[in-house]
């Protein structure tokens, strides 16, 4: 194998893989301090010590001997969720979205991609305020949005998934060189899933010059975004006057595709609900198993982008295997990002008419 190996990428994979040192150290049988040094670049390992680590951690040989690589740092991304998270499932999240860099800079490299299009609007009269501003300035009034991840793809946020097997890492998002990523986990319904890519907007308009100290009230900003975009004040009222049974709030919440906790919520914040009603319901909804089962159920979003990107490469003869090999990476990492993003192209594919190859 030619080339200088790289120790950043040994950490990328490592991480991604939620190894700790010592364990990997255990794996390809070396010391710790080995993997240790591997990965302050201290020494140069062998052949074969290589060899062994591409084997346990399942990346190509290849992959070690890149050009470093836009590590994704912790203070960088917003979580959606960190009280439940391990760091172990935090860095292979973080890992999974240096990654992300490096497929989306490769494509970004071929194709005119969406410009972003998402402002700064820190400077508004609170969360509400700046949700409300937002719709103005988008232009979309007080409709329904249908889809989230179509909206922000138009916006120019590059949208991927996260295939972790948890629900600990829910989401995050974070602003590289004034281009917005969003990451989201598809192991939640597709209702908590919109809430989610709404919740990271809130993140990418409201902080991306950063965040409050406190955590808690960077979620709470986010959160309060996210109802008031996905749910407007206006329209809610216009539809719904009084409610006396959850039963009510499930037939309602599809008009906005939330779920039936997020609308329980909004209502109670709009005083349609009294306390003791919002108290009921979500024991209730906790009751019918409605936390984990959405009922009247949505079908999952998906992305414009990525497939019409696959189908232009295709063209070409150029497949995800093919990418793979490109950019030394797992072949399943590629899909991982994707999956569950790439279903069929409808009606909004005339968005992106111009995304073809650049000659």
């Amino acid at each position: 194998m030619t080339g200088v190996f790289n120790s950043r990428r040994l950490t990328v994979a490592r991480k991604r893989r939620k190894f700790t040192a010592r364990a990997l150290a255990e794996a390809v049988s070396v010391s710790p301090v080995t993997i240790t040094r591997l990965e302050k670049g201290e020494n140069c390992p062998e052949q074969s010590t290589v060899e062994s680590l591409s084997k346990a951690l399942n990346f190509p040989l290849e992959f070690f001997f890149g050009e470093d690589v836009d590590e994704l740092a912790v203070d960088a991304a917003s979580f959606r969720s960190l009280s439940s998270m391990t760091a172990k499932e935090r860095d292979a999240a973080l890992a999974a979205g240096t990654l992300a860099y490096i497929f989306h800079d490769w494509v970004a490299a071929r194709f005119n991609l969406p410009e972003v299009d998402i402002p700064h609007l820190r400077g508004e009269a609170g969360p509400e305020a700046a949700a409300q501003a937002l719709r103005e300035k988008w232009g979309l009034g007080l409709q329904p949005i249908p889809n989230m991840i179509r909206l922000l793809e138009a916006k120019g946020a590059r949208i991927f998934s996260l295939c972790e097997d948890t629900k600990s890492v829910d989401a995050f998002s974070c602003w590289r060189n004034n281009q917005a990523f969003v990451f989201l986990n598809t192991f939640k319904s597709a209702e908590r899933s919109r809430f989610d890519a709404a919740h990271e907007l809130g993140h990418l308009v409201l902080h991306k010059h950063g965040a409050p100290q406190d955590s808690r009230q960077a979620e709470n900003e986010a959160d309060q975004f996210a109802s008031t975009f996905l749910m407007p004040t206006e329209d809610v009222l216009s539809r719904i006057r009084r409610v006396s049974t959850i039963g009510e709030v499930i037939a309602a919440k599809r008009r906005w595709g939330v779920s039936v906790g997020a609308l329980t919520y909004r209502l109670n914040k709009l005083g349609i609900i009294s306390e003791w009603q919002n108290r009921s319901f979500n024991i209730e909804i906790s009751r019918r198993g409605f936390r984990t089962e959405e009922p009247n159920g949505l079908a999952r979003e998906s992305s414009v982008v990525w497939p019409k990107v696959l189908a232009e490469l295709w063209q070409e003869r150029i497949s995800r295997s093919h990418i793979a090999r490109q950019l030394h990476l797992p072949e399943s990492e590629i899909d991982q990002l994707l999956f569950q993003l790439t279903g069929q192209i409808t009606g909004d594919a005339g968005l992106y008419r111009g995304l073809k190859l650049v000659s």
